[in-house]
């Protein structure tokens, strides 16, 4: 890459880092909450059966509110609502809301009422392994019952969260979350020590947990006078714009989930407790990629829409830039801290209750695994969004079918290879869903570079050299002071806590002390 130009293109960084910083904060405060859930729940639940059976219940509608909510829709939705909002009246704008929201509750609701009725199915098809055990079997398709309807009121919530994001308005949907964390806090809390059934109250909790959520919403988009009123218009050019936009979308926006749906089919087939230590490892992972990733993505998308549409491309490609800059100095620490501190992490916030010293190790495994890839997973939501932006949804769908089949087969490869030597096959199948980012992202980026869309500014070089550095005394500074992994399990609570502290305040003091030392500075990311 260069590393000089005549003339750099400008965006408005600032503007996008403000943004990215509110939407990122306020995810921390969500995931942070989110934390404190998974520790009750471990505390609850354990790896046990019935742990096994609410983690799959609980992640079936999550995979589908993806792809109504948070995937096909958002990214289809976005662009057609800023083309609206800049090139049509507000009537027409109000005009599209309506019909939008008739089209998707239509649907939501026929999807909702099928697979209610067909959960013993579902739980089949997503579980397979669960039939051998007919108790835990029956409990998961019960409890589907009770959670999948949740997908109907958070894919409505990501309609309303969309709306207020395509105005710029970030921080009501990027809280939503946290009450979902509360509910489910509450449930569990409920389960444990009223109910005498965790689990079972703990689905309820998810459903009462969508109401919530959606109605929390709805004051900030009558306040802004652009509350939906559902209405069933197949026909309407702009409702037949998303639907087009959305169907190839489904596969290219929800790879990374399909990935995490088959490690789940085939964890059914592992011993008891590989469904939790994947889901415990994957929530980990999982918060740096929301907090910083989804976050810029999701800050970027109106952007990039707008630019678009303005016909800009220089600024189109700067604003690529400069969230591809930020993902790496953000998710390159966090992917190294989690290698490096599995175990601490997951033995501090985990091992209590139910939660024994061999689930955290299996857990470490797979968390180790799925960090390797947590990078990838942050690019590859930025990229995609370049092309969505653009309403190019069919080159994510070829590249998406790529990467999982791809992910398909080392899923089935790695997880006999790690089971046979090393008894962790969830292992194998975390390593196989990392990997497989890391091939989508290469094929999303090829294929930006070669239609022009994104060209990197100068100072790649430069700055991977600085990034180098700090990551590699980060690095050695953590592996130099962390205790053995014995001295983690027999430690106290508060001892493991501190520990962890210390360890994550000199890993951030000599990543950063070490980009400043080198020239790096907050203005270079404006």
């Amino acid at each position: 890459m260069a590393d000089a130009a005549p003339q750099q293109p400008q965006v408005n960084a600032r503007k996008l880092l403000g943004a990215s910083s509110s939407v990122g904060g306020l995810t921390l405060v969500s995931r942070v909450f989110g934390l404190v859930r998974d520790v009750v729940l471990a505390q609850a639940l354990g790896a046990v059966a019935a742990a096994d059976a609410f983690f799959v219940a609980f992640r079936i509608p999550n995979f589908f509110r993806r792809l109504f909510a948070e995937g096909s829709f958002s990214i289809a939705f976005v662009p057609v609502l800023s083309d609206y909002r800049h090139n049509r009246s507000r009537a027409d704008t109000l005009q599209l809301l309506n019909r939008t929201a008739g089209a998707l509750g239509s649907v939501l609701f026929m999807v909702t009422l099928l697979v209610v009725v067909a959960s013993p199915l579902v739980t089949t098809v997503f579980a397979p392994g669960f039939r051998l055990d007919s108790e835990k079997f029956e409990l998961t398709a019960q409890m589907i019952r009770i959670t999948f309807p949740y997908l109907f009121f958070i894919s409505l919530t990501g309609m309303a969260g969309a709306i207020l994001n395509a105005y710029d308005r970030f921080a009501v949907p990027a809280f939503t979350p946290v009450l979902l964390n509360v509910c489910l806090i509450t449930g569990a809390l409920l389960g444990q020590f009223w109910t005498g059934e965790p689990a079972m109250t703990l689905a309820w909790a998810v459903l009462v947990a969508g109401i919530v959520q959606f109605c929390f919403q709805l004051p900030f988009l009558a306040r802004m006078h652009m509350l939906p009123v559902p209405e069933l218009r197949w026909d309407d050019p702009g409702v037949r714009r998303i639907l087009k936009l959305m169907a190839p979308a489904v596969i290219g926006a929800s790879v990374y989930q399909v990935n995490v749906l088959f490690d789940t089919l085939l964890a059914s087939l592992l011993p008891t407790g590989s469904v939790s230590w994947l889901y415990y490892s994957d929530r980990l992972s999982e918060l740096p990629l929301g907090v910083f990733g989804i976050a810029i993505a999701t800050v970027i998308l109106p952007a990039l829409s707008r630019q678009h549409f303005a016909a800009n491309p220089a600024e189109f490609s700067a604003t690529l830039d400069w969230a591809n800059r930020l993902v790496l100095l953000i998710g390159m620490p966090a992917a190294l801290a989690l290698v490096i501190l599995a175990l601490p992490i997951l033995s501090t916030l985990f091992m209590y209750g139910e939660m024994s010293a061999f689930d955290v190790q299996m857990s470490a495994a797979s968390l180790r695994a799925y960090a390797l890839g947590l990078v990838a997973f942050m690019l590859v939501k930025v990229l995609a969004t370049g092309y969505f932006s653009r309403e190019d949804t069919r080159t994510p769908v070829r590249i998406g079918i790529i990467a999982m089949l791809a992910n398909m087969g080392m899923n089935l490869v790695l997880v006999l290879v790690f089971y046979h030597l090393w008894q962790i096959g969830h292992a194998g199948l975390a390593l196989a869903t990392s990997l497989s980012a890391y091939l989508n992202l290469a094929l999303l980026y090829r294929g930006l570079r070669r239609t022009n869309a994104y060209q990197p500014l100068p100072g790649w070089r430069q700055f991977s050299l600085k990034l180098t550095l700090a990551l590699a005394i980060m690095s050695l500074g953590l592996l130099w002071l962390c205790p053995a992994a014995e001295t983690w399990v027999a430690w106290t609570a508060w001892q493991r806590l501190g520990a962890l502290l210390g360890l994550c305040s000199l890993g951030l003091a000599s990543y950063l002390g070490t980009l400043a030392l080198l020239g790096m500075r907050p203005k270079d990311l404006h």
